[in-house]
Parts: C-alpha cells; sequence; structure tokens
C-alpha cells in the first residue's frame, strides 16, 4: 500500500500529510454526515454573526471578494489572501481507509478532542464526532479533503465558532511567535559575535566537508534478535576500508521513518573513516505505520519504544563487538572505545538518553495536563511515555563519548534537571521552520538546560522538521529540493566536522565546529548560526509551555490567518455600508 502522496501533487500538503503521519497528527480527519453545514456562525457573548460558506466558495472559485471578505484587505497582504484560497482549495492526497485507522489511536483521540474546544454543536453528536463526519466525508467526496470542503461537509449548519476562544488562541499564538523570533534573533547575535571574536584558523587543513571524503566503503546488512526482549530488527553498516580499528557511530532514526532515510549521511560518514551502523526501531518505524494503516496494530507508536529504542542500540553495540572477535569482515575494524550516536526527532531522544539523561514523570504528567498540542505537537507523542510504569530506567550507555541530535523532542519528558545530567559533548541541530518539534521549546530552551562543557546549537533558517530527511524510496517529496538538499550538505559537514574532533579525537577538525566555519558555508538565505552558548532569553518561556496558556489550544500560522480574517467580518453591516459607499 502507498500511504504516501503520488508524485505531482502539491508539496504543501504532500508536507503537511507527512508532517501529520509523523507525530500522530493525521487524526484530524474521522467519519460521516447528514446535513451539510451552509455557514459559519462566529460567536462572541450575545453576539452572533452568521457567514455563508458559498461566499468562500465564490471567492475561490473567481477570487472576488464580496464585502465580508472584501473587508479584509486593510488588514491582510494580498499574499496572505492568496495563501488563504490556496488553503481553501487544495486537496490533501489522502485516502479514507487510511484514515480511521489514524484517528483511533491514542495519540489521534487526543487531538480530535483538543479540537472540539474550537467547534460547539447544536445538535445532540459530539463535536469530536462531527469533525470527524465532516473529514471523512470530505475525503468521499469527489471534490476531495480541502478546508472548503471540510466546511461544507460538516454534519450541523451551522457550524458555531466562539470568536472570544478564536481571539484568545491568536493572542497565544502570537505571543509565542514573538518569542520565538526574539530568541532566534538573540541566536544569530550571538552566533555574529563568535565569528567574529573566534575567526576561523588558518593552519586548519583546507576541507570543504559537505564533500564526500577519501575513504571508500562497503555496506552489509545484518538481522539482530535480542531474545531477553524477544525483539529482532534489521541494521545497516558501512564499514570503510580501512584495515585499523575506526572509531562507530550509530544513527537512530525518527517516527515513522526507516534506516534509509539516512543512508546519506552514513555515507558521508563512512566516507571520511567511520564505521557507521544503523538500526531500524521496529516499534516506530516506517513499518509500524504501515501496520497502522493496513489494521495489523492499533497504534503509530508502540508504547514500549521508549525504552526499547535505546536498548536497541546498546543491543547493537553489543552485537559488533562480537563481530569484531569473530566475524573476518569485522576484525580489528572497529574502535568500540569511541562511539557516537546521531538521532533526528525521536531518534534525538534516544541519543539523549543514552548519553544520560533521565525520564522525568513527574514534570510530564503536569505538562501533560497543561499542554497546547497545536503549539507543540511534539506532546502528543511525549505524552505516551506517562502509560509506562513511572520507574528508574537505566538506559544511559557508557560507550557513548558524544551525541548529535537533529530536531530532538523530549524538551517535558527530559526536562532541565535530567539534562543537567549529560557530561559528554552535544551538537544540537535545529530549524527555525520546524513546527512539530518547535525551535523555540524542544531545541533553544533545551540547550540552554544542557551543562556539558562541550555543547553547540547549530539553528537553521528556514529548516523543517524534515529537512535533514532524505526519502529514496517514495515519491513524499522531502528531501527532495534544492533546500533540503542545501540542509542536508550543512547536516554533513557538521555532524562530520563534530564527530572528527569529539569521537575520532581529531583536534585538526574542531576550527570546522565554529560559527565562523558556519558563517563560511551558509548559502543565501539559508543561514547557519553555531553558538556554544546563549545569552539570557528575552522571554518568559514558562508562558509558552506552561499554565499561562492551559485553556487554550494555541493555532499554527493558517489557523491564525484563517481566525484574523473572521474576526474582522463580525463588523458586518459597518463593513458592508462602506463596501457599497466605496462601489457605488
Amino acid at each position: 500500500m502507498n500511504v504516501l502522496p503520488r508524485k505531482g501533487k502539491s508539496a504543501v500538503w504532500r508536507r503537511l500529510a507527512f508532517a501529520l503521519f509523523n507525530l500522530g497528527l493525521l487524526p484530524l480527519l474521522t467519519a460521516r454526515p447528514a446535513i451539510s453545514a451552509e455557514h459559519i456562525s462566529l460567536s462572541y457573548g450575545v453576539l452572533r454573526q452568521l457567514i455563508s460558506i458559498n461566499t468562500l466558495e465564490t471567492y475561490t472559485s473567481t477570487g472576488k471578494l464580496d464585502y465580508f471578505l472584501a473587508a479584509h484587505t486593510p488588514f491582510t497582504s494580498p499574499k496572505q489572501l492568496t495563501q488563504l484560497r490556496q488553503i481553501l482549495l487544495t486537496r490533501l492526497p489522502i485516502e479514507v481507509h487510511q484514515v480511521a485507522p489514524l484517528l483511533h489511536t491514542p495519540m489521534g483521540e487526543q487531538l480530535v478532542s483538543s479540537l472540539t474546544a474550537l467547534i460547539q454543536n447544536d445538535i445532540s453528536q459530539p463535536s469530536s464526532s462531527a469533525i470527524r463526519d465532516a473529514l471523512i466525508q470530505a475525503a468521499v467526496h469527489p471534490d476531495g479533503l480541502t478546508l472548503l470542503n471540510v466546511l461544507r461537509q460538516f454534519p450541523d449548519d451551522p457550524i458555531n465558532i466562539d470568536l472570544a476562544r478564536s481571539l484568545r488562541l491568536i493572542d497565544v499564538w502570537r505571543t509565542f511567535a514573538e518569542q520565538t523570533n526574539q530568541a532566534i534573533a538573540q541566536i544569530n547575535q550571538q552566533a555574529d559575535l563568535e565569528a567574529s571574536t573566534t575567526a576561523f584558523s588558518a593552519d586548519a587543513p583546507a576541507l570543504d566537508l559537505r564533500q564526500q571524503g577519501e575513504f571508500t566503503w562497503e555496506q552489509y546488512t545484518l538481522t539482530l534478535t535480542d531474545r531477553s526482549r524477544d525483539r529482532t530488527f534489521p541494521v545497516d553498516i558501512y564499514l570503510p576500508h580501512i584495515q585499523h580499528p575506526r572509531p562507530v557511530i550509530v544513527i537512530s532514526h525518527g517516527l515513522s521513518y526507516a534506516r534509509y532515510n539516512f543512508a546519506y549521511l552514513a555515507q558521508h560518514l563512512a566516507s571520511y573513516g567511520f564505521v557507521v551502523a544503523v538500526p531500524e526501531h521496529p516499534g516506530s518505524s516506517l513499518e509500524q505505520l504501515r501496520s497502522l494503516l493496513e489494521g495489523k496494530v492499533n497504534q503509530i507508536v508502540q508504547l514500549q519504544e521508549f525504552i526499547d529504542r535505546p536498548r536497541d542500540i546498546s543491543y547493537l553495540l553489543d552485537e559488533l563487538n562480537t563481530l569484531s572477535k569473530s566475524n573476518p569482515a569485522f576484525q580489528k575494524r572497529l574502535n568500540l572505545q569511541q562511539v557516537g550516536v546521531i538521532g533526528q526527532s525521536f531518534g534525538g531522544y534516544t541519543a539523549l538518553v543514552l548519553a544520560g539523561a533521565t525520564l522525568q514523570f513527574d514534570q510530564l504528567e503536569t505538562s501533560c495536563h497543561t499542554f497546547n498540542p497545536l503549539l507543540n505537537p511534539s506532546l502528543l507523542l511525549q505524552c505516551r511515555a506517562l502509560a509506562l510504569p513511572h520507574v528508574n530506567y537505566n538506559l544511559d550507555d557508557p560507550r557513548v563519548k558524544a551525541a548529535i541530535l537533529i530536531n530532538p523532542v523530549g524538551s517535558q519528558l527530559i526536562e532541565q534537571a535530567s539534562l543537567n545530567q549529560i557530561k559528554i559533548p552535544i551538537l544540537m541541530i535545529a530549524g527555525s521552520s520546524d513546527i512539530l518539534a518547535p525551535v523555540l521549546l524542544e531545541q533553544i530552551q533545551p540547550f540552554s538546560w544542557l551543562r556539558a562543557q562541550d555543547k553547540y546549537l547549530a539553528l537553521i533558517a528556514g529548516g523543517t522538521h524534515f529537512s535533514s530527511v532524505v526519502h529514496l524510496r517514495s515519491n513524499v517529496g522531502f528531501g527532495s529540493s534544492s533546500d533540503a538538499v542545501t540542509i542536508q550538505h550543512y547536516t554533513s559537514a557538521l555532524s562530520t566536522a563534530f564527530a572528527q574532533t569529539y569521537i575520532a579525537n581529531q583536534s585538526t577538525y574542531r576550527p570546522y565546529v565554529s560559527a565562523a566555519y558556519a558563517r563560511d558555508i551558509s548559502q543565501n538565505r539559508l543561514r547557519i548560526s553555531l553558538v556554544r552558548s546563549l545569552p539570557p532569553l528575552r522571554t518568559t518561556l514558562k508562558s509558552a509551555n506552561g499554565s499561562d496558556f492551559s485553556r487554550y489550544f494555541v493555532a499554527l500560522g493558517v489557523s491564525s490567518l484563517i481566525m484574523k480574517s473572521i474576526y474582522f467580518v463580525t463588523g458586518h453591516v459597518y463593513l458592508k455600508r462602506n463596501f457599497e459607499k466605496r462601489n457605488s
């Protein structure tokens, strides 16, 4: 079954579809109506304003604004209006039979439940059921799953939206966006300062670490079985053609990914002389997602994955140690005293616990009772860990000497006190446009908590949660754009420099782990800001992740735009007069 969008579909929806898959967010979609909505009803206290859905349809089909939508012009740019039109009409290429299984996962049910805060029904059917019905019906309809069609298929007329709550949502989103922008600006300033005060060393070898290294390599695929856990998983090993022990790096993929997604990075590191192992974690892989969509399992991630993932890597290191002694192909070619771990997204969590961080259930429980899933969608994944027994898990591995974290998640599952325990060198790579693991909450703030002597944060302007991932066997569309290829080159270069310095102990590469080198390889608008420390952030992070916002769910950029437009149509009578006067 092809669960991913086909080539030629909108790149915007391709990214959205896989984003929703990746953290269990696709459960926005669901099941079936008797009445179709004709109006949206906006209420503010005792005031109510009806907007005809035909108004939106007219705009999307003709591009012409009636007096309702024309009223937005003073407040909304032409570009935003064009984006609104595209959002209303763009079809999400997802099939009905793929939707229902995702909706019935724990994360899916949790998200759908949260959406009921925005929409209230006049009929007896619960809002959550109505949301599911509208989305399923839109998927079944010949026009497909578009936002406009979802509105039309809603099984109640009108669709009742609490405008006061919507305005509060917009305020929350704006505050969070402002805090994020402030933090990014501070990091850029700090990187400029570090680059100007520590110039790139003239004694460093003239290397472009974005390019492949000098070594060739061979690939082996192993199947490992840990009988103590009744767990079998495949591993790709990239072994450079060097006849003496070389440092080992393990790459841990993210949720709903596979080991081939990081083949490019494994091959790049192997060309610089590293033995690279890429396991596939069976309970949180792409195969697990496929099994969910085929009805074979009922969850996108198995609960035990929070424990099994790091144990997969420890078991892998044990097996590599055995192979290095017994298998001629591996003998005298692995140095298991010099081990590093690279993890992306859920793999970033995996790397953190191997590095010495511990699970903090008390903090997680507090956050999950007050969280905003649309502000920080990664909490839908993190909060699943609450179902684990609340005991101390010994998941660290002393063989791991350094870690690289790419778009990591875990800010509430592994909070400040836990991150303070990490002593090994850490490189954290983040993207400013990551909406699934928001950079402020999941990377910038956790980085500030680290107390390791050697720590680095590389912030890539415009980077998303998927920029470092290559999809070799799918047509999902990520990793193929020029921006994504550039960011993958950044990831390869920074990972190589850091690994040579802190895993292979090659001090000649230290100048490449610097703000100056990051600035030198930055291209166009995709700036890399690399810093070793952060000044005190001029933001109130607690309000973004804590109780101040606990009563409200936050709209992301698209929702903010739509809600802003809705807000301004409430002055219906006044705006109509002005529109008619202007056109008389």
